[in-house]
């Protein structure tokens, strides 16, 4: 099999402006694409150890929290499906530089917010740039390299990201203690002008001329709509105050939802074309990442308050608790990428799903001590993760024409971002339902004094909530297993 580096990629695609496309250039698009993948990760990541220590120091509401990690999340989810669609037609290259650019300077506002709200305005642009960014990654890569190494390219992408991600909040967790969380937003904009000018100086650029005609600004609008409803919906449940408001806004949002998935039947540039979907491979795939993406988002969202509000843990070792969960998966994901391509990619994201639920639901279990009740599962998670992570981005990728690799990538990331979504605002709505104020006016992931008569009893309460709330993760997970096993089906070569 040749290596990645036997052939020159794209002389097909290349024209007189665009960056060199050389067997050369090839290390350097794989530095552009993992970087900015990175960062985009460990902003969403670092943010989650910051959320405890932003509650204290700008004094916080738990859903002003959700908001803070989902603003970022939501315009993300829903503005990468335009992001996809606009690398197709306008030039990945050109749409990635843009995004970064975006990304950047939203980044150093965010680390200047002097309230909650300014910072949730921040995080809303920081997802705009992301979603201008993040879809032209895999892209980039897919339009890049032939399909017969694309795997391996892919594999070592997810690999190398994986391992950025983990040490990321690692090393973030160090500056949170020396610094304040401010520094989560002050270590990505150096790594972004490093994207930035890799970008220019190595990419090529590559686009679907086959595309033409406007942007599917219709279906973008309908899709923020929704999904922006329907997580406020579920946010507002957390805050009580009744259920009237957050069911309304919950309908709306489905109403929003339903307009969206009819009016792609119709758009000429669909931003998630329904023919897509008839291939089965590739909407099992994309239902499988909704359900353990989600699992995943919700179990690194509940941990850092267990680990800071109930067991003491300050930032940094929070970030070093976390660390096996990125370096296990960024050291496994190569090699299963070519396993997955011997024996069938189906069978390796079963077994990893499985495994992810078995790791949350020993987790639940949070009355178990630092090792056994935490940094146990979150090894045995990290390797059920490290099945999956690779081949179901190279499945994605591979069920499509090269033509449509940029939607199809929109569409995947749009996926998992929006399980990681509607993950955060369910389990907060089932966390906060549960907590219920631990009976002393609080908000979950606050506690009374450890001397306090009253702190038994809040810590009861949390447990229960945390531990329920992980079990929900669980049964996401479980539902993954089934659908990669009876929905995408064997491998053609089987």
């Amino acid at each position: 099999m040749e290596s990645l580096h036997d052939r020159p990629e794209c002389a097909d695609r290349q024209r007189e402006a665009d960056a060199p496309c050389a067997v050369a250039a090839r290390p350097y698009v794989l530095a552009a694409t993992i970087m900015a993948s990175g960062i985009a990760s460990v902003t969403g990541s670092i943010i989650l150890i910051t959320l405890p220590l932003i509650q204290r120091d700008l004094g916080a509401s738990y859903g002003s929290l959700q908001w803070i990690s989902n603003g970022y999340t939501l315009f993300l989810s829903a503005l990468i499906l335009i992001g996809g669609g606009a690398g197709d037609r306008y030039g990945r290259r050109r749409i990635f530089v843009i995004g970064i650019g975006i990304f950047t300077i939203a980044s150093i506002a965010c680390g200047f917010a002097p309230t909650s709200e300014i910072l949730i305005a921040g995080r809303i642009v920081q997802g705009i740039g992301a979603a201008l960014m993040v879809p032209q990654s895999l892209a980039i890569i897919a339009a890049s390299f032939p399909k017969d190494i694309r795997g391996r390219a892919i594999g070592l992408w997810a690999s190398v990201s994986a391992l950025t991600t983990a040490i990321g909040p690692s090393l973030g967790g160090v500056l949170l203690d020396a610094t304040s969380w401010r520094a989560a937003f002050w270590i990505t904009p150096p790594f972004a002008l490093i994207v930035l000018y890799l970008a220019l100086r190595y990419v090529p650029e590559s686009r679907n001329e086959e595309e033409t005609g406007a942007l599917d600004w219709r279906g973008a609008i309908l899709a923020a709509l929704g999904f922006g409803l329907l997580t406020l919906g579920l946010t507002a449940l957390s805050e009580g105050g009744g259920t009237t408001r957050p069911l309304a806004l919950i309908g709306a949002g489905a109403l929003f939802v339903i307009l969206f998935i009819w009016s792609e039947r119709s758009a000429h540039n669909a931003l998630m074309p329904p023919k897509l979907f008839t291939n089965r491979r590739f909407a099992g795939a994309n239902a499988m990442t909704v359900c353990l993406y989600g699992a995943l988002g919700a179990v690194l969202f509940l941990l850092p308050f267990d680990l800071i509000g109930r067991r003491g843990l300050n930032a940094t070792e929070v970030g070093l608790t976390m660390l096996p969960l990125g370096v296990i998966i960024g050291l496994l994901s190569r090699p299963m990428a070519g396993l997955a391509e011997d024996y069938g990619g189906r069978l390796f994201l079963t077994i990893g799903s499985a495994i992810a639920a078995a790791a949350m639901i020993w987790m639940s279990f949070n009355t178990l001590g630092y090792w056994t009740g935490v940094i146990g599962p979150l090894v045995l998670l990290a390797f059920g993760m490290s099945f999956v992570f690779s081949p179901l981005s190279t499945m994605v990728m591979n069920s499509v024409s090269d033509n449509q690799t940029g939607t199809a990538s929109g569409v995947n990331n749009a996926a998992s971002r929006i399980a990681g979504l509607f993950a955060v605002a369910i389990v907060g709505a089932v966390t906060a339902t549960l907590f219920a104020g631990g009976g002393q006016g609080l908000e979950f992931g606050q506690f009374p004094d450890s001397a306090s008569p009253a702190y038994a009893a809040v810590e009861d309460r949390f447990v229960r909530a945390h531990s329920i709330a992980l079990l929900v993760a669980a049964s996401w997970a479980v539902i993954a297993a089934f659908l990669s096993w009876f929905m995408i089906g064997p491998d053609p070569e089987e």
